[in-house]
């Protein structure tokens, strides 16, 4: 059999599969479809947000409940935890890249960037090295957060740092915020969630 032959059709194959593996299991509703509880429950997102559910909130809305608490949980932890911008955005990135969520990355990538993380260090934890040039802050924040998204506990050492650095408060929050986005990127993995048109989309590592 000649190889030069099936490579291309087997390549056709295997990129079909991915196009349809890549499509996601729960499309946006449209506003016209919605259920009086998903009105209702889009309204209070709008009301709190200024703008409709959008990203993992317009899938979200499937459980329009659901999506209302998320949403409070996350008006904390993104903009009033114990932690700046900077800092919270950081461990979003770390979460987002230990859960290759590429739509939750390539959302806060630019934040982060924003906010003032060196593209070097965001360049790190996208291909899955520790970062270095780390200031005091951020590697209390990233070996905090890596430790409890590989290992599911958190050393007593880094333990002692953070709360020496954030106080107890601070300890809860950037768990919370690490348990908050991994609860955002598992909803949108098991979603299969495409990134926004023009996300990247992470390199994939070996299990």
């Amino acid at each position: 059999m000649n190889l030069k032959f099936i490579w291309p059709i087997l390549f056709s194959v295997l990129a079909l599969s991915g196009a349809v593996f890549a499509q996601t299991r729960l499309p946006e509703i449209p506003v016209d479809q919605y259920t009086a509880e998903q009105k209702k429950a889009a309204q209070e997102f709008e009301a709190a947000r200024k703008k409709a559910p959008w990203g993992p909130f317009a899938m979200l809305i499937y459980s329009p409940e659901l999506m209302n608490n998320a949403r409070a949980m996350g008006d904390y932890l993104r903009y009033n935890s114990a932690f700046d911008s900077a800092l919270s955005e950081f461990a979003i990135l770390i979460t987002a890249r230990e859960w290759s969520q590429d739509y939750e990355w390539s959302v806060h990538y630019p934040i982060a960037l924003k906010a003032g993380l060196k593209p070097e260090i965001a360049q790190a934890l996208k291909e899955g090295r520790r970062p270095e040039g780390m200031s005091e802050e951020q590697t209390i924040v990233y070996d905090f957060t890596i430790e409890l998204q590989r290992y599911k506990q958190v050393s007593d050492v880094t333990f002692a740092k953070t709360e020496k650095r954030f106080g107890k408060k601070g300890a809860i929050d950037l768990a919370g915020i690490a348990g908050y986005y991994t609860f955002l990127a598992m909803e949108m993995n098991m979603a299969r969630r495409p990134a926004p048109i023009g996300g990247e989309r992470l390199p994939r590592f070996p299990e």
